[in-house]
Protein backbone atom coordinates (compact mmCIF):
# COMPACT_ATOMS: atom_id res chain seq x y z
CA UNK A 1 0.00 0.00 0.00
CA UNK A 2 2.94 2.45 0.46
CA UNK A 3 4.52 1.83 -2.74
CA UNK A 4 0.75 2.58 -4.59
CA UNK A 5 0.56 6.17 -2.34
CA UNK A 6 4.82 6.88 -3.14
CA UNK A 7 3.81 5.99 -7.06
CA UNK A 8 0.67 8.35 -6.97
CA UNK A 9 2.40 11.14 -5.16
CA UNK A 10 5.12 10.75 -7.32
CA UNK A 11 3.22 10.58 -10.41
CA UNK A 12 1.11 13.44 -9.70
CA UNK A 13 4.15 15.26 -8.55
CA UNK A 14 5.73 15.00 -12.16
CA UNK A 15 2.28 15.78 -14.05
CA UNK A 16 1.77 18.83 -12.41
CA UNK A 17 5.04 20.23 -12.74
CA UNK A 18 5.54 19.33 -16.65
CA UNK A 19 2.40 21.51 -16.91
CA UNK A 20 5.00 24.12 -17.38
CA UNK A 21 8.76 22.65 -17.62
CA UNK A 22 10.31 19.42 -18.82
CA UNK A 23 8.53 16.38 -20.43
CA UNK A 24 7.07 13.09 -19.12
CA UNK A 25 7.38 10.03 -20.59
CA UNK A 26 5.66 6.53 -20.05
CA UNK A 27 6.04 3.00 -21.77
CA UNK A 28 4.31 -0.38 -20.99
CA UNK A 29 4.65 -3.78 -21.96
CA UNK A 30 1.57 -6.20 -21.67
CA UNK A 31 0.95 -9.47 -23.37
CA UNK A 32 -1.26 -12.38 -23.57
CA UNK A 33 0.35 -15.97 -24.00
CA UNK A 34 -0.55 -19.78 -24.46
CA UNK A 35 1.91 -21.93 -23.21
CA UNK A 36 1.92 -24.97 -25.59
CA UNK A 37 4.91 -26.92 -23.48
CA UNK A 38 4.53 -30.49 -22.54
CA UNK A 39 3.07 -30.93 -18.99
CA UNK A 40 2.92 -27.39 -18.35
CA UNK A 41 1.60 -26.04 -15.02
CA UNK A 42 0.30 -22.18 -16.04
CA UNK A 43 -1.07 -22.64 -19.51
CA UNK A 44 -1.43 -19.51 -20.43
CA UNK A 45 -1.94 -15.52 -18.65
CA UNK A 46 -2.17 -12.37 -19.08
CA UNK A 47 0.61 -9.96 -18.33
CA UNK A 48 2.43 -6.71 -17.61
CA UNK A 49 6.04 -6.92 -18.17
CA UNK A 50 7.24 -3.68 -17.65
CA UNK A 51 6.06 -0.48 -17.09
CA UNK A 52 8.31 2.81 -17.17
CA UNK A 53 7.33 6.27 -15.80
CA UNK A 54 10.02 8.80 -16.53
CA UNK A 55 10.80 13.08 -16.58
CA UNK A 56 13.27 14.72 -18.53
CA UNK A 57 14.29 18.89 -18.06
CA UNK A 58 16.92 20.32 -19.87
CA UNK A 59 18.63 23.05 -17.76
CA UNK A 60 20.30 24.54 -20.31
CA UNK A 61 22.22 23.28 -23.88
CA UNK A 62 24.46 22.23 -21.83
CA UNK A 63 23.33 20.70 -18.53
CA UNK A 64 19.97 18.03 -18.48
CA UNK A 65 18.75 15.18 -16.44
CA UNK A 66 16.16 12.76 -15.98
CA UNK A 67 14.34 10.23 -13.26
CA UNK A 68 12.73 6.70 -14.35
CA UNK A 69 11.03 4.54 -12.61
CA UNK A 70 10.69 1.04 -12.83
CA UNK A 71 7.74 -1.78 -12.34
CA UNK A 72 7.97 -5.04 -12.99
CA UNK A 73 8.65 -8.06 -11.58
CA UNK A 74 10.95 -9.63 -9.14
CA UNK A 75 11.55 -12.35 -6.62
CA UNK A 76 8.76 -12.48 -4.01
CA UNK A 77 6.39 -9.92 -6.01
CA UNK A 78 4.00 -9.64 -8.98
CA UNK A 79 5.21 -5.86 -9.10
CA UNK A 80 8.12 -4.02 -7.51
CA UNK A 81 9.05 -0.50 -8.28
CA UNK A 82 12.85 0.23 -8.88
CA UNK A 83 14.79 3.52 -9.56
CA UNK A 84 15.70 3.31 -13.13
CA UNK A 85 17.55 6.40 -13.77
CA UNK A 86 17.99 9.77 -11.55
CA UNK A 87 20.79 11.00 -14.31
CA UNK A 88 22.25 14.08 -15.17
CA UNK A 89 24.14 15.21 -18.36
CA UNK A 90 26.47 17.64 -19.25
CA UNK A 91 27.18 18.21 -22.75
CA UNK A 92 30.92 19.59 -22.66
CA UNK A 93 31.70 19.87 -26.41
CA UNK A 94 30.55 18.77 -29.88
CA UNK A 95 32.45 15.89 -29.24
CA UNK A 96 32.50 15.16 -24.97
CA UNK A 97 29.40 14.08 -22.88
CA UNK A 98 29.90 13.16 -19.66
CA UNK A 99 26.96 11.47 -17.59
CA UNK A 100 26.82 11.01 -13.69
CA UNK A 101 24.10 9.29 -11.48
CA UNK A 102 22.50 6.28 -12.07
CA UNK A 103 23.05 6.11 -15.23
CA UNK A 104 21.34 4.20 -18.70
CA UNK A 105 24.25 1.89 -20.10
CA UNK A 106 25.83 1.44 -24.01
CA UNK A 107 26.74 -2.16 -23.38
CA UNK A 108 23.73 -3.65 -25.40
CA UNK A 109 21.78 -0.49 -26.58
CA UNK A 110 22.64 -0.75 -29.75
CA UNK A 111 22.25 -3.92 -30.34
CA UNK A 112 18.87 -3.31 -28.67
CA UNK A 113 17.20 -0.63 -31.03
CA UNK A 114 18.91 -2.68 -33.74
CA UNK A 115 16.81 -6.16 -32.73
CA UNK A 116 13.89 -3.04 -32.67
CA UNK A 117 11.41 -5.28 -30.57
CA UNK A 118 12.00 -5.14 -26.57
CA UNK A 119 8.38 -5.28 -26.00
CA UNK A 120 8.59 -8.77 -27.22
CA UNK A 121 11.84 -10.07 -25.94
CA UNK A 122 15.40 -8.61 -24.34
CA UNK A 123 18.26 -8.21 -26.38
CA UNK A 124 21.14 -11.09 -26.01
CA UNK A 125 23.17 -9.99 -22.99
CA UNK A 126 19.96 -8.90 -21.34
CA UNK A 127 18.00 -11.82 -21.43
CA UNK A 128 20.94 -13.79 -20.51
CA UNK A 129 22.69 -12.18 -17.65
CA UNK A 130 25.69 -10.50 -19.52
CA UNK A 131 25.10 -6.85 -18.40
CA UNK A 132 22.48 -4.50 -17.16
CA UNK A 133 20.85 -1.95 -18.75
CA UNK A 134 21.79 0.83 -16.00
CA UNK A 135 23.85 1.08 -12.58
CA UNK A 136 25.71 3.74 -10.45
CA UNK A 137 28.35 5.22 -11.82
CA UNK A 138 30.12 7.60 -14.48
CA UNK A 139 30.04 7.23 -17.92
CA UNK A 140 32.17 9.64 -20.77
CA UNK A 141 31.12 9.56 -24.55
CA UNK A 142 33.63 10.65 -26.98
CA UNK A 143 32.87 11.44 -30.82
CA UNK A 144 35.92 10.65 -32.14
CA UNK A 145 35.47 10.95 -35.97
CA UNK A 146 31.76 11.26 -37.59
CA UNK A 147 32.58 7.69 -38.20
CA UNK A 148 33.71 6.56 -34.82
CA UNK A 149 32.42 7.29 -31.11
CA UNK A 150 33.69 5.59 -28.22
CA UNK A 151 32.47 5.88 -24.39
CA UNK A 152 34.74 4.51 -21.60
CA UNK A 153 32.59 4.26 -17.35
CA UNK A 154 33.46 3.28 -14.07
CA UNK A 155 30.36 1.68 -12.28
CA UNK A 156 29.50 0.01 -9.04
CA UNK A 157 28.72 -2.89 -11.30
CA UNK A 158 25.90 -4.59 -9.39
CA UNK A 159 23.20 -3.26 -12.03
CA UNK A 160 20.16 -0.26 -11.03
CA UNK A 161 18.47 -2.84 -8.62
CA UNK A 162 21.38 -3.54 -5.95
CA UNK A 163 23.64 -0.66 -4.22
CA UNK A 164 27.59 -1.72 -4.00
CA UNK A 165 28.28 -4.66 -2.41
CA UNK A 166 30.11 -4.42 0.92
CA UNK A 167 33.01 -5.76 -0.40
CA UNK A 168 32.76 -4.66 -4.31
CA UNK A 169 35.26 -2.61 -6.58
CA UNK A 170 34.69 -0.89 -9.36
CA UNK A 171 33.13 -2.11 -12.87
CA UNK A 172 35.11 -0.29 -15.78
CA UNK A 173 35.14 -0.85 -19.44
CA UNK A 174 33.87 0.75 -22.73
CA UNK A 175 32.43 0.50 -26.30
CA UNK A 176 33.67 1.41 -29.36
CA UNK A 177 31.26 2.16 -32.51
CA UNK A 178 32.14 2.11 -36.17
CA UNK A 179 29.38 3.57 -38.93
CA UNK A 180 31.77 3.23 -41.99
CA UNK A 181 28.18 4.14 -43.75
CA UNK A 182 25.10 5.25 -42.19
CA UNK A 183 23.34 1.75 -42.83
CA UNK A 184 26.34 -0.07 -41.66
CA UNK A 185 27.16 -0.69 -38.16
CA UNK A 186 30.32 -2.61 -35.79
CA UNK A 187 30.54 -2.35 -32.09
CA UNK A 188 32.82 -3.70 -29.74
CA UNK A 189 32.22 -4.11 -26.08
CA UNK A 190 34.59 -4.74 -23.25
CA UNK A 191 34.07 -4.61 -19.11
CA UNK A 192 35.99 -6.39 -16.08
CA UNK A 193 34.83 -6.30 -12.52
CA UNK A 194 36.96 -7.26 -9.60
CA UNK A 195 35.34 -8.03 -6.17
CA UNK A 196 35.65 -9.60 -3.20
CA UNK A 197 33.87 -11.98 -0.59
CA UNK A 198 34.08 -12.98 3.01
CA UNK A 199 34.30 -16.81 3.80
CA UNK A 200 33.47 -18.08 7.27
CA UNK A 201 31.17 -17.04 10.10
CA UNK A 202 31.78 -14.46 12.44
CA UNK A 203 34.10 -13.63 14.67
CA UNK A 204 36.54 -16.91 11.94
CA UNK A 205 36.02 -14.91 8.92
CA UNK A 206 38.34 -14.47 5.93
CA UNK A 207 37.77 -11.86 3.08
CA UNK A 208 39.28 -13.10 -0.22
CA UNK A 209 40.00 -11.45 -3.51
CA UNK A 210 37.11 -12.61 -6.18
CA UNK A 211 37.87 -13.60 -9.72
CA UNK A 212 37.91 -10.80 -12.08
CA UNK A 213 34.52 -11.13 -14.22
CA UNK A 214 35.39 -10.20 -17.62
CA UNK A 215 32.78 -9.49 -20.19
CA UNK A 216 33.18 -9.37 -24.70
CA UNK A 217 31.01 -8.53 -27.56
CA UNK A 218 30.50 -8.07 -31.14
CA UNK A 219 28.12 -6.71 -32.87
CA UNK A 220 27.40 -5.93 -36.64
CA UNK A 221 24.34 -5.01 -38.41
CA UNK A 222 23.26 -3.84 -41.68
CA UNK A 223 20.07 -2.04 -43.31
CA UNK A 224 19.08 -1.60 -46.38
CA UNK A 225 17.55 0.54 -47.67
CA UNK A 226 14.82 1.27 -44.91
CA UNK A 227 13.04 -2.34 -45.89
CA UNK A 228 15.49 -5.03 -44.29
CA UNK A 229 17.87 -5.18 -41.45
CA UNK A 230 19.95 -8.34 -40.54
CA UNK A 231 22.23 -7.86 -37.00
CA UNK A 232 24.27 -10.68 -35.44
CA UNK A 233 26.33 -10.43 -32.47
CA UNK A 234 28.62 -12.95 -29.94
CA UNK A 235 28.91 -12.51 -26.43
CA UNK A 236 31.08 -14.40 -24.20
CA UNK A 237 31.87 -14.02 -20.34
CA UNK A 238 34.34 -15.22 -18.18
CA UNK A 239 34.85 -16.08 -14.50
CA UNK A 240 30.95 -15.45 -13.65
CA UNK A 241 27.92 -17.45 -13.39
CA UNK A 242 25.77 -13.74 -14.19
CA UNK A 243 27.93 -10.04 -14.72
CA UNK A 244 28.08 -9.18 -11.07
CA UNK A 245 28.22 -12.96 -9.69
CA UNK A 246 31.90 -14.07 -9.96
CA UNK A 247 32.63 -17.74 -10.30
CA UNK A 248 35.87 -19.05 -10.87
CA UNK A 249 35.94 -20.85 -14.35
CA UNK A 250 32.34 -20.52 -15.05
CA UNK A 251 32.06 -19.34 -18.82
CA UNK A 252 29.37 -18.31 -20.70
CA UNK A 253 29.50 -17.58 -24.50
CA UNK A 254 26.75 -17.59 -27.28
CA UNK A 255 25.41 -15.30 -30.73
CA UNK A 256 21.99 -13.89 -31.60
CA UNK A 257 20.96 -13.31 -35.15
CA UNK A 258 17.75 -11.74 -36.33
CA UNK A 259 16.27 -9.68 -39.17
CA UNK A 260 13.28 -7.79 -40.10
CA UNK A 261 11.43 -7.01 -43.59
CA UNK A 262 9.74 -3.74 -43.20
CA UNK A 263 6.35 -4.10 -45.65
CA UNK A 264 5.48 -0.62 -45.37
CA UNK A 265 4.80 1.98 -41.92
CA UNK A 266 2.47 -0.73 -40.76
CA UNK A 267 3.72 -3.92 -40.90
CA UNK A 268 7.18 -5.84 -40.23
CA UNK A 269 8.25 -9.06 -40.19
CA UNK A 270 10.90 -10.76 -38.29
CA UNK A 271 12.65 -13.29 -36.71
CA UNK A 272 15.92 -14.47 -34.42
CA UNK A 273 18.01 -17.24 -33.23
CA UNK A 274 19.83 -17.36 -30.42
CA UNK A 275 22.15 -20.09 -28.97
CA UNK A 276 23.54 -19.96 -25.09
CA UNK A 277 26.62 -22.33 -24.13
CA UNK A 278 28.58 -23.49 -20.76
CA UNK A 279 31.85 -25.32 -19.95
CA UNK A 280 32.38 -28.19 -17.69
CA UNK A 281 34.15 -26.63 -14.13
CA UNK A 282 37.18 -28.94 -13.02
CA UNK A 283 36.28 -32.93 -13.29
CA UNK A 284 32.54 -32.37 -14.53
CA UNK A 285 31.03 -34.00 -16.53
CA UNK A 286 28.41 -31.63 -17.64
CA UNK A 287 28.37 -28.11 -18.38
CA UNK A 288 27.67 -25.61 -15.16
CA UNK A 289 24.75 -23.92 -16.73
CA UNK A 290 23.49 -27.40 -18.47
CA UNK A 291 20.03 -26.83 -16.99
CA UNK A 292 19.58 -23.45 -18.80
CA UNK A 293 21.95 -23.88 -22.17
CA UNK A 294 20.34 -24.51 -25.36
CA UNK A 295 18.95 -22.30 -28.34
CA UNK A 296 15.94 -19.64 -29.00
CA UNK A 297 13.98 -19.18 -32.15
CA UNK A 298 11.56 -16.62 -32.33
CA UNK A 299 9.41 -14.93 -35.50
CA UNK A 300 6.62 -12.92 -36.18
CA UNK A 301 4.32 -10.10 -37.18
CA UNK A 302 4.55 -6.43 -35.71
CA UNK A 303 1.19 -4.05 -36.18
CA UNK A 304 1.75 0.15 -35.75
CA UNK A 305 -1.79 1.17 -35.75
CA UNK A 306 -0.64 4.64 -34.59
CA UNK A 307 2.36 6.09 -33.48
CA UNK A 308 3.21 5.13 -30.17
CA UNK A 309 1.49 2.04 -30.11
CA UNK A 310 3.19 -1.31 -31.45
CA UNK A 311 1.70 -5.21 -31.48
CA UNK A 312 3.15 -8.31 -32.06
CA UNK A 313 1.53 -12.04 -32.69
CA UNK A 314 4.66 -14.33 -32.39
CA UNK A 315 5.96 -17.58 -31.81
CA UNK A 316 8.69 -18.01 -29.14
CA UNK A 317 10.54 -21.61 -28.57
CA UNK A 318 13.40 -22.64 -26.65
CA UNK A 319 15.08 -25.97 -27.51
CA UNK A 320 16.85 -27.15 -24.42
CA UNK A 321 20.86 -28.96 -24.47
CA UNK A 322 20.09 -31.30 -21.62
CA UNK A 323 17.64 -34.19 -23.43
CA UNK A 324 15.83 -34.74 -19.74
CA UNK A 325 14.21 -31.16 -20.23
CA UNK A 326 10.76 -30.29 -22.27
CA UNK A 327 11.34 -27.58 -25.34
CA UNK A 328 8.98 -24.76 -24.88
CA UNK A 329 6.78 -23.46 -27.28
CA UNK A 330 4.83 -20.47 -27.01
CA UNK A 331 2.39 -18.36 -28.76
CA UNK A 332 2.90 -14.56 -27.24
CA UNK A 333 -0.02 -11.63 -28.42
CA UNK A 334 2.39 -8.57 -27.00
CA UNK A 335 1.44 -5.12 -26.85
CA UNK A 336 3.89 -1.59 -26.18
CA UNK A 337 2.42 1.72 -26.04
CA UNK A 338 4.79 4.49 -24.95
CA UNK A 339 3.97 8.41 -25.08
Amino acid sequence: MKKIIVLIAFFSSVAVFSQSKGDVNGKVFFNYHYDMTEDVVQQSAFEIQRAYLGYEYTFNDKFSAKVTLDVGKDDGSDYTVYLKAAQLDYKATDWLKLSGGLIGLNQFSDQEKFWGYRYIFKSYQDEYGFGTSADLGLNAEFKLHKTLKMNLFVLNGEGYKKVQDLYGKYKVGGNLVYNPIEELTFKVYYSGQDSKKMIGEEPNTTIVENPTVTNLALFAGYEFNKKFRIGAEYNAMYDGEKYSDAALDHDLSGYSIYSTYVINDKFEIFGRYDQLESNKVGTATTNWNASKDGSAFLTGIQYIPVKGVSSSLNFQSWNYDLASKNNESLIYLNLEYKF
